[in-house]
């Protein structure tokens, strides 16, 4: 008994040291990466072999990044197990969700339109997955204002921070990432005119859960065409950043 008892003790010790060694070299902040707007197998494949945590499709025809419900089988088709597939839509009807939802393997729905809180759980009840609500950044926000759209908006996954633009979706613009307050930053996905050479800046500033990345990708002047050079810059400008 006395020998059993001392092996419990034995145990119990190196479980606690083992505790403790895991407190102490607790894993550095990793920011999750979103690549946006992908239209192109070819692009997707990139994404996933660059390490992308999510990659983005849009089903909003107006714009130039939009793709359809045949284009979209095709690229998730191959999309391996824990990447994220996130389909954003602006103002969908509950339809349009249901018919995307049926045909496209979906992780995950990004609402970047006039979406009330009340409106987005409805759609994500539509489509039985988990959203993201996208929050437009203006010159005149207040970070008291975010606070209060957050909590608004407290049934969403998460929430995107992005430049307001006329019209919807993102418009490549930087926005004063010092508007978002800190208590908001382990929600927040950052988004509105990333990329490579500013990733970095952005990322000790706000600390955010994620980031998302769209123009800052493309070829220049060519909007919904993706530059598979800057996809790798912004990778290794992320994954750099995390490591400071």
């Amino acid at each position: 008994m006395d020998r059993a008892n001392g092996n419990m003790k034995s145990i119990d010790n190196l479980a606690a040291e083992a505790q403790g060694g895991v407190q102490q070299t607790a894993a550095p902040h990793r920011t999750r990466i979103k690549l946006c707007g992908l239209s192109k197998p070819e692009d997707v494949s990139h994404a996933i072999d660059l390490g992308a945590d999510a990659i983005g499709l849009v089903f909003y025809p107006p714009s130039p990044r939009s793709v359809s419900i045949a284009q979209a089988v095709d690229l998730v088709h191959d999309v391996p197990p824990f990447v994220s597939v996130v389909g954003l839509f602006v103002n969908p009807t509950p339809d349009w969700i249901r018919e995307v939802v049926s045909n496209v393997g979906l992780t995950l729905l990004q609402f970047h339109g006039d979406e009330t809180a009340a409106q987005s759980e409805t759609l994500a009840g539509v489509a039985g997955l988990p959203w993201l609500r996208a929050l437009r950044v203006a010159a005149d926000t207040q970070p008291a204002d975010l606070v209060k759209s957050a909590l608004n908006y407290s049934a969403a996954s998460g929430l995107l921070f992005d430049t307001h633009v006329e019209g919807y979706g993102g418009g490549g613009k930087v926005f004063d990432w010092s508007l978002i307050p800190a208590e908001l930053a382990r929600r927040a996905v950052l988004s509105g005119g990333l990329n490579a050479q500013n990733v970095s800046d952005a990322i000790h500033r706000v600390r955010p859960y994620a980031v998302d990345v769209s123009s800052g990708i493309e070829v220049a002047g060519a909007r919904g065409v993706k530059d598979h050079a800057r996809m790798a810059a912004f990778v290794r400008a992320v994954r750099a950043a995390d490591a400071e």
